[in-house]
């Protein structure tokens, strides 16, 4: 009995280890083809691209984190994590460019919208798994270390393409160009994507602090238009950011929006309303209400009227 637990464990040790193996792999050709995409025209330090700086910072954070949370197995100070990596690569590459010329009006905006954005994100989902205890997406990856390095590898690639607009505008080694309404709707479809994502969250908050809504879904507010509203304005928001590129871009550095694209992809296709639809139909598919929620409601794109 005990060779065959001891095989057993062996054989997911090594399931591990590959499953891992190919997502780190997959994660730096990834960004090694961004990093030589867009860092052309880049600040270079030491004869490397502040955009690949920007990349290790990426990783880099994201590993050392990964240390102590497997030591301990809990997922905690998963999403802070992310949060003080938007930061300092915000920080970073701002400096980075200042080593040409100082930082432009443009450069300050896209990084102070950045900053808004990840202190807000960060504080409500931290708050919100020390209120719960746990985050599921975690149970079965933080029992091995092995297992657990891929959902912060897979956080560092988060980081660095939903960053990588603001990566190329804040590293570009020539001057930008003056603002412009290119700019002006960027900033709005921000100010909008954002409203509704903060709105979206703080209303499920309250919904699921009322004992009378414990196991239930939350189909009031914004909710009643989108099932995934937080969702949809998240990508709007980065969408927004994508249009300060429009103006200052050149050659492959408009590789740089495919950020929008692939928070898009990940969130709808991989590893955002996937799993949340699958848990909600574990809990509520057999109820006949959340079935007439889920058939009239949108996953996405809210309708502009509701039955």
């Amino acid at each position: 009995m005990m060779r065959v637990e001891y095989a057993l464990a062996m054989e997911l040790s090594r399931q591990d280890l590959r499953l891992t193996t190919t997502v780190v792999v997959t994660v730096f050709a990834i960004i090694f083809l961004v990093v030589n995409a867009v860092g052309k025209n880049s600040v270079m330090l030491n004869d490397y691209s502040a955009v690949f700086y920007c990349a290790v910072i990426c990783i880099g954070i994201q590993w050392l984190a990964w240390i102590p949370a497997s030591i301990k197995k809990t997922e905690r100070y998963y999403d802070l994590t992310g949060g003080l990596t938007y930061l300092t690569v915000v920080a970073f590459s701002l400096w980075a460019g200042s080593q040409s010329e100082p930082p432009s009006l443009r450069e300050l905006i896209v990084s102070l919208l950045v900053v808004i954005w990840a202190l807000r994100l960060s504080s409500f989902l931290y708050f919100r798994i020390h209120r719960t205890g746990k985050d599921g997406r975690f149970d079965r990856l933080k029992t091995s270390p092995t297992r657990f390095l891929v959902p912060w590898t897979l956080q560092g690639l988060w980081v660095f393409l939903t960053m990588i607009v603001v990566i190329v505008i804040n590293t570009q080694a020539d001057s930008a160009p003056a603002l412009g309404i290119w700019d002006g709707i960027g900033l709005a479809i921000w100010t909008l994507g954002f409203g509704i994502e903060a709105l979206a969250d703080y209303q499920k908050t309250v919904f699921n602090s009322k004992s009378i809504h414990q196991g239930k879904w939350i189909e009031s507010g914004l909710w009643s238009y989108s099932r995934h509203p937080n969702y949809f304005g998240e990508i709007l928001l980065w969408t927004g950011i994508a249009f300060f590129g429009i103006s200052c871009f050149t050659g492959l550095e408009r590789v740089a929006w495919i950020s929008p694209i692939f928070i898009y992809i990940l969130l709808m296709k991989i590893s955002g309303t996937p799993i949340l639809d699958k848990r909600a139909l574990d809990k509520w598919g057999d109820d006949l209400e959340y079935q007439k929620y889920r058939d009239n409601t949108p996953a996405l794109i809210p309708k502009l009227s509701r039955k």
